[in-house]
Order: structure tokens, then sequence, then C-alpha cells
């Protein structure tokens, strides 16, 4: 017995016990979707948004521990709350009044956990009465002073650090006059709190500032928290409406029977059950990225089901009884669906190997729910039908649409059989120029950008014009994060993808050290900044020690006694020096450079505005090789472009193993059941042209590879694969009685109507994205819905051709007379 034999007597076995044992298979998988959804209460969601993508990059390792070890300039720790102020001037009595009463009411409260607070409004009410230490005592204090007593405290501080920090960069000291102000709560959080418990205490505060009258808003790590897992669910509130109202519309078209209807419904909701009670029980959590995984997930099944359905209803209008009907259709389709469900498992599971957390975990994900997909409609559905129409028959329910999608005689048929037709003469010669478009494509295509931001996970300051039409139950929650953030780079230097770091380790107490992190200034790589000497524009210890000593005298004394080269560099004596500066007022500003240990180091470099992200990760890491000490390149602009990079990689590498994979696995498929292996590359073709055009596509929609689009070449390869697959076997069933012409029409007039349907539900479906909040969704939603399109109509198109190809070097003994006739020469 041949391999092939083998496998279709296997087959045969699975479809008897489907067929003879319906109601057991039925019954069991049932009890199995009761214990799935035992997981759903398990699943975890994930709001780290880029952290999870960032994690355990030497460059992300590298600014952690800059932000552990250096007081940046508006750098806080997760134990703290922002209250950021703005107004026409923050700074008058009333303002700094209004800010003090947010705080005097958060203090009030113990569940707060308020230990401390620094800001604009205690410091000057500090100034102005040392003894005042309560939010409630300086309020006072304020509220008893006069404009003139404030004005001079504000002047009083206006070269503080510590100060100015606290306020927007339009701060005017003579005017005491700011537009915006940054107040940190600090709070006292014992090990036991989780981030739930400090999501809470900020919503809380959020809620008392938007009490007070001006614009005071709370701003940190768990209100973005809280608003990173309201998009997620206001996504799927938004988008599982309309993929279901979609597939309603377009099953109902595809079945037109209520009860089959209800059938495929049904095995959908399975899916979903089993899929989400999977992410329960292993742990993954659920994040953006996943949202994308039900809507594939329904994509693929909406195609299983329509073609089982159409199957077993082209054998009943034959007149065959309904169990040798599904027999029939069973045997057909069950081995065309192995060979989707594995090609599909290539293609999702190719990112499984992605160095990104997020991209592996979709992988995992959808990998194991298409698994699910072919179990659920492979045989849950075919047994469940035949049960329904046992009992139908039964108690006399009629049927009402059992006619399949398309036929030979349909005006639908025809349509699709037009490709089949006009590539009949000169299959040689379509196969060439369907090889020059998707060349040409691909070359365009090569030029996509890749891309990875913060803002691809943040909802839009602005949500779009649909929101306003949504129903209330299903309204999206009001975003804040992405207006404040954008807020806080507007006023505040606070934006690190302006700058790149250089994270330094050694001891900074030697003689040399300082003139060792100057020396590598003097030759800087172009797209970093450079001052009007030639030389990078670099903040570091420093230019801290530099900027005090133009304002102390005794400071700066002590520093030219210890320059021996006399280039305002101290060489000797660093440690009385570092001694002199951190007990001085500079202190706090040299703490942001140097460690207490003078162990670490960072210095921070301004980039050209016009480089690109990777031209200046790429600059950065060559620039701290020219360190002496042990010197690592960091900041966002950085870890952004490394996470970049791995995208990009991450997509090529998926895209060549799930190529691959199913190339070798179909050749050696058809070489078992067939023993025609050149099938398998003739069941690739069409798909390769179809990534072409989405590749091309991407670049001319100026869209890029990013967090969750990187994932969408591979995929495409698993979703789109399925419409060659089921043409092929259904060609494969109808060339063993017919010449290939022959087959051909009655493969693209047949399953060519159930691949449309499929395309029409699973491009809607997919495309439906489009309307979640958060961009990278959208982009990845048109973009599937595309990829869908394009491979329904490369399959149409594209695999006449090359079928017919194949069939004239099958049939043909004569080298010469196989290629004459591909190209039409009669002989």
């Amino acid at each position: 017995m041949t391999a092939g034999e083998r496998i279709e007597t296997a087959t045969e076995t699975l479809n008897d016990v489907i067929i003879a044992r319906s109601r057991t298979v039925v019954i069991g998988f049932l009890v199995l979707t009761v214990v799935f959804a035992g997981g759903f209460g398990l699943v975890t969601t994930d709001t780290d948004s880029t952290d999870s993508f960032t994690e355990d990059l030497p460059e992300q390792d590298a600014l952690d521990s800059v932000n552990e070890e250096f007081e940046g300039p508006f750098q806080t720790s997760d134990e703290t709350t922002q209250l950021v102020h703005t107004g026409d001037n923050v700074l008058t009595k009333e303002g700094l009044i209004r800010s003090l009463l947010v705080l005097e009411r958060v203090e009030q409260r113990e569940d707060l956990r308020m230990e401390s607070a620094n800001g604009p409004a205690p410091l000057i009410a500090q100034a102005i009465d040392p003894t005042a230490t309560t939010p409630a005592e300086q309020r006072r204090v304020i509220e008893s002073a006069t404009t003139t007593e404030i004005r001079q405290a504000i002047r009083e501080q206006s070269d503080d650090p510590t100060f100015k920090r606290t306020l927007s960069t339009d701060f005017n000291p003579t005017a005491a006059s700011a537009s915006a102000s940054i107040t940190v709560i600090s709070h006292d959080i014992p090990n036991e709190f989780t981030d739930d418990d400090l999501t809470d205490i900020q919503l809380s505060i959020k809620s008392i500032a938007s009490d007070q009258p001006g614009d005071i808003r709370a701003f940190g790590s768990g209100i973005t928290d809280a608003e990173t897992a309201n998009v997620i669910g206001d996504s799927m509130t938004l988008v599982m409406p309309v993929v279901v109202l979609l597939l309603l519309a377009f099953l109902a078209i595809s079945y037109r029977d209520p009860i089959d209807l209800a059938l495929g419904l049904l095995a959908l909701l399975m899916t979903v059950i089993w899929t989400f009670g999977f992410l329960g029980y292993s742990g993954i959590p659920f994040n953006q990225q996943m949202v994308s995984v039900p809507v594939l997930l329904l994509a693929v099944g909406v195609d299983f089901g329509i073609h089982i359905v159409n199957r077993y209803r082209e054998e009943t209008v034959q007149g065959y009884e309904p169990l040798e009907a599904m027999r029939t259709a069973n045997n057909q389709l069950m081995i065309a669906f192995v060979i989707v469900t594995v090609t599909t498992v290539f293609g999702f599971g190719a990112n499984v190997i992605s160095d990104l957390g997020p991209i592996r975990n979709m992988g995992i994900a959808s990998s194991v729910g298409i698994i699910f997909t072919f179990f659920i409609f492979g045989i849950f559905l075919p047994a469940a039908k035949l049960e329904v129409d046992q009992l139908r028959e039964r108690f006399g329910v009629p049927e009402f649409g059992s006619d399949p999608i398309a036929s030979e005689d349909s005006s639908l048929g025809r349509l699709l059989a037009m490709p089949a037709r006009a590539s009949r003469h000169a299959p040689l010669v379509f196969v060439i120029v369907l090889i020059v478009i998707g060349g040409a494509a691909a070359g365009y295509g090569a030029g996509v950008d890749t891309s990875f931001d913060t803002e691809d996970f943040l909802p839009p300051e602005e949500q779009p014009a649909y929101v306003s039409y949504v129903p209330a139950p299903l309204a999206p929650n009001e975003y804040t994060v992405t207006e404040t953030i954008n807020l806080l780079e507007d006023k505040f230097a606070t934006d690190q993808d302006e700058s790149v770091k250089i994270y330094v380790e050694g001891s900074f107490e030697e003689d040399h050290a300082l003139e060792a992190l100057a020396d590598p200034n003097d030759d800087p790589p172009s797209n970093l900044a450079v001052g009007s000497g030639g030389e990078a524009e670099a903040r570091s210890i420093i230019t801290v020690i530099q900027a005090h000593a133009a304002e102390d005298p005794e400071f700066a004394a002590l520093v030219d006694r210890n320059d021996r080269n006399d280039n305002d560099i101290p060489d000797r004596n660093l440690d009385l020096i570092y001694d002199e500066l951190f007990a001085s007022s500079a202190g706090s500003q040299a703490e942001q450079y140097l460690t207490e240990d003078r162990r670490k180091a960072q210095v921070e470099y301004a980039i050209d505005g016009d480089a690109s992200q990777q031209a200046v990760a790429a600059d950065a890491a060559e620039f701290a090789t020219d360190f002496r000490y042990e010197a690592t390149a960091t900041g966002n602009i950085v870890v952004f472009a490394a996470v970049t990079d791995l995208i990009f990689s991450s997509s090529v590498q998926g895209l060549i193993l799930a190529i691959g994979l199913t190339a070798v696995f179909l050749v050696i498929t058809y070489a078992a059941l067939e023993r025609k292996p050149l099938l398998g590359i003739v069941n690739v073709f069409p798909i390769l042209i179809a990534i072409a055009l989405l590749i091309a596509t991407m670049r001319s929609l100026g869209m890029s590879l990013n967090a969750l689009t990187g994932t969408i070449l591979s995929i495409s390869i698993g979703l789109g694969i399925a419409y060659s697959v089921h043409a092929t076997h259904r060609f494969i069933d109808e060339f063993k009685s017919a010449d290939a012409f022959t087959a051909l029409m009655t493969t693209l007039s047949g399953t060519g109507g159930a691949l449309m349907g499929s395309m029409l539900t699973t491009a809607l479906g997919t495309g439906a994205l489009a309307l979640a909040i958060t961009p990278v969704l959208g982009d990845f939603g048109l973009l599937m819905a595309l990829s869908v399109v394009y491979s329904f109509v490369t399959a149409i198109v594209a695999l006449p051709p090359a079928m017919l190809l194949w069939a004239s070097y099958n049939e043909s003994p004569s080298l010469w007379h196989r290629v004459t006739t591909a190209v039409g020469i009669r002989h």
C-alpha cells in the first residue's frame, strides 16, 4: 500500500467514525467546549504595549539602568503620580491654590497613600514660609500672601534646576509666568501592592483633579495601563459586532438556510471559546496584537464551513442520500482541510521564531487556534450537519436553500471559469506575464519601510468620526494619555526621542576619567548634532562642572587648580571636585549624569533632526566603541530602532520559513497522495504573486512593517494558500476522470463559488479591524483584507494557466512538444 493509499484509508476511517457516530462526536465536542470555557476567566490582559517588545534587548537593559541610577530631568518611578496643570499662567495666585487644593484632597484620603509632593506650588509656599509642610498649610500660605510676595518667591527660585524642571519651557522668571507645570506625588506603596492597586490610586486622583476648576490632569503608569486595557476592550467591542454582522450577512447569502447558518455560527463560536480557553490555561496574555487572532480564526472557519456545506450540497442536488453525500464530500475535503490546516499553521506559526515576545505569542495562539478550527469544522460540523438534517427529516422541517453557490450553468460559474478559457491556448505566455508582474511588484515592494513607535499602541488623540454614531453601550471610553503625552512633549524638555544616551561604566575618580568622556566628542558621527566648534553637543557631568564653575568662583578656582592642560576639564583630584559639586546647588543636576559611587555615568547627545531612526542608532552604536570605558548606546530612539530591526528580520525570516515549509510540505504531500510532486510548486505559485502585490500595495499606500503588520507576510501565506489548495485538490479529483481543461472548468465553477463566498466574508470580516481604536490594528485589518482578495484573485487567475502548463508537462513526452503546445503552436 502506497503512502497516498494509507492516507486515504485513514481519512475514510475517520469519516466513517464521523458519519456512523455523529451524535457521540457532537456530544464530545460540546463537552470539550465547556472545559475550554473554564479558561476564559484565567485570561490576563497585557497593557505594557511597547515594554513587551523591548524586553531583554541590550539597549533597553542599558536604558533601564540609566533610568534607575540617574535622576533625570523628567523621570518618575512607578510609585508616583504626576499632576499636569495647564493654562495661560499656572503661577498666578489662583493657579497655585488650585494645585494645592488637589494635593490637599489627595492627602486627606488615606487609601491614596500620598507620601510627599514636589511641584511649583509647594516649593513657592515653602519659600515664603519654610514651616508649611502640608498641602493645607501651604494653601493657607499662598492664600494669605500678596501677589508681590509670590512673584518674589518665584524669582528667587528661578535659578534652581529643581524648580525649573517643574515648569514648562516657556517659563518667564521676570513675568513670573508659565503655561504648564508638573507636580509629582510620591506614594508609600507596600510590597504587596499590585499594578492594579496603583491603577486604582491614580484613577481616583484623576477623578479628584478633574473635579477642580482649571485644566489639571493626572498622569502615570497606572492610568496608561488602564487606558491601554480599555483600548483593547473597546477595539474588541467595536470590531467583533461588525465582524459578526458581516458574517451573518454573507453566511446567510452563502448558506441560504437559517439552520445551516446557525450551525456555522455555533462552530465559529466554539472556535473562539476553545482559543480563548487555551490562552487562559496556557498563561499567554491577551494584548492589542491578539485582537486580530479571533478575526483570523473566524476567517479560516468561514472558509472551512462554506466548503463543507457547499460540497455536501453539490452531492445532495445530484440525488445522493445525506449519509452518502457527506461521506463523499468529507472524503474529498478532509485531505484538503488537513493540507490547509498544516500550511496555515506554517504561515501563522512562522512568527514563533520571532525574537519579539508579543509576535511570538501571537504566532502560538493563532497556530493553536487554526488546529482547533480544523477539528471543529472538519469533524464536529459534518457530524452536527448530519444530526440536524436527520432531525429536520423526522419533523418535516424544509430546507430553505440547498443549492451550491455556483455551478457550470450559472452566470457566476461562467464568470469564474473565464481565466481558464483565456489561458487555455497559451498558458506559458500567461505564466511568464504573471511572473514579470509579480517580480516587478516584489521589486517595488522591497522598499517598504519598517517602523516601531509608541503611538502605534495608543488611542488617537481625537477619536475617529464614526465613533459619534456608535450606540452608547458600545461607545469607547474617553482617552487622555495620548493628549497628555503630546502636551508634555510640547511643553517640557521631556522627549527622549530627540537624544541618545551613552551609558558608561568605569572608575570615574581616575585622573583621566573626564578626559576619556570628552575625547570622543572631537570626532562625532554625522547624525549627532554638532556645535559651532565642530564638537558633539553633549550633556554630561563635565558640562555640569563647567556650568557650576561659571557661577561659583570658589568652585571655578578648584577646577582650575586641578586642570593640568587648561581645557576646562579637571584631570586630578576628581573625588574632591565631585564632593564639592554634589554638596552644592548643582548637586541634583550632577545626579543626572554620575552615580553616587562614581562608577557609572551617562552622556546625552542631541541628534540631527533630519536623521532617520536607524541612522541615528547605527551612529550611536559605533560612537559608543570610541569610549575608553565600557559604553552602550541607548535611549528610546536606539531601543526602538533595535525593535524595528527585529521586526524587519522577523518579517523576512517568517516569510521565508512560511514559504519554504509550505512548498516542501505540498511537494511531499502531492508526491505521497498523487505521485505528482510538482503540483506543490504549482500550488505555491499564486500565493507568491499575491504576496508580491501586497508588499507593493503597502509601499504605495505609505504603510510600514510595524509591530503588527510585520506579521502580515507570513500570515498571508497561511491564510491565502487555502484558496489555491482547495482549487488544486478539487482539480486533482476532477482530473482523474476528465482532461485538464474540463477539470479546471468544473473546479472554478464549483469550488470557485465557495472560494468567492469565503473571500467576501473573510475580506470584509478582517477589514472590520479598520474600526479598531488603535492605528496599528486598523492598518493590519486593511492589509489582511487586501491579502485575502489578492489570494482569491491569483487563485482564480494565476492557478489555471499554471495548472494547464503542469498538465501539458505531465502528459507530453517531448520537451519540444511540451513547450510548443504550451505557447499555442499546433502540431
